[in-house]
């Protein structure tokens, strides 16, 4: 039986809500496992990470594997480090509508200036 600890999906739609649980490597995703071990929540801002550090290390001894992502859990968990953002790429159309607010803006503070003269 090769067990996994992997995250198990939940919440409504778009909404996704994670517990990272220890599972039997054929069970379906969302479907029966062992033990619930910690949750994670991306939504929040920043994000949710709550593992009990303990049973991860107890089950791993034993020969549990655990996934990609949750591994990546486990070292922020660890290290306390918190989770790099992805920075947002704006649109062409935005970019060019912050240039002219950016440009309309300096022209005001130019004529402000001569104002003042």
């Amino acid at each position: 039986m090769a067990v996994k600890i992997r995250l198990a999906r939940h919440g409504a739609k778009k909404r996704p809500y994670y517990r990272v649980v220890v599972a039997d490597g054929r069970m379906p995703r969302d479907g029966r496992y062992i033990e619930e071990v910690g949750r994670y929540n991306p939504l929040t801002n920043p994000k949710t990470i709550d593992i009990n550090l303990e049973k991860v290390d107890e089950w791993v001894s034993k020969g549990a594997q655990p996934t990609n992502a949750v591994a990546h859990l486990i070292d922020i968990a660890r290290n306390g480090q918190p989770v790099v953002e992805k920075k947002t790429k704006i649109s062409k159309k935005a970019a060019a509508k912050a240039a002219a607010a950016a440009e309309a803006a300096a022209e005001a503070e130019a004529e402000a200036a001569q104002d003042a003269e």
